[in-house]
């Protein structure tokens, strides 16, 4: 276990109460990348006294391995136009920040008002790019993670608390992990 479900609990209020200050008198569009931002977003969502809309994308640069392809595909779209709008990405974890800097690029694109991020964990030693990350949870080890939305083959999800995965299960061969995600 890396990260408790306390601790995990104990962030996601620190980090509702950030984001009410921050967004007082805006509304604001909480945007989820599916699928590992689902514990995150809900969770925050709940812990955030501002009202909040929400909807949700999926991306991908993966295909069927586990590194990054370098092309992104839209998966699953917004269903909200976001013109004017504050707009507040909610991701699980950045790993070397690609994706999401493309998908950052592609909200901007469409005329919000804003778009910051905000990521329950980041791997600043696997960075590829500079991503700008408005709210982060926890900065963690350049290793493969699973547990709180976090999956290997899909499994794990559902995790209460966030965990290192044994190189030996994805077939790894030291501590770390690169390209787990964005």
């Amino acid at each position: 276990m890396l990260i408790s479900p306390e601790q995990l609990r104990v962030r996601i209020g620190e980090l509702a109460a950030q984001i009410d200050t921050d967004y007082a008198g805006r509304e604001l569009l909480l945007v989820g990348v599916l699928k590992g931002a689902i514990m995150v977003m809900a969770d925050l969502a709940r812990a955030m006294h501002l009202p909040v809309k929400m909807d949700w994308m999926a991306v991908s640069s993966y295909g069927s391995g586990t590194k990054s392809s370098g092309v992104v595909r839209i998966l699953k779209d917004l269903d909200t136009d976001i013109t004017g709008r504050h707009v507040l990405v909610v991701e699980d974890i950045i790993d070397s920040g690609l994706t999401l800097s493309w998908l950052i690029g592609n909200l901007r694109s469409r005329g919000p008002a804003s778009v910051d991020v905000c990521a329950m964990l980041r791997k600043p030693a696997a960075a590829q790019t500079d991503v700008t990350v408005t709210y982060t949870g926890f900065d963690i080890a350049d290793e493969f993670v699973i547990g709180y939305g976090l999956d290997y083959a899909e499994s794990f999800r559902n995790l209460p608390f966030i965990g290192t995965l044994a190189p030996h299960v994805y077939g790894g061969t030291g501590n770390t992990f690169r390209d787990q995600k964005r």
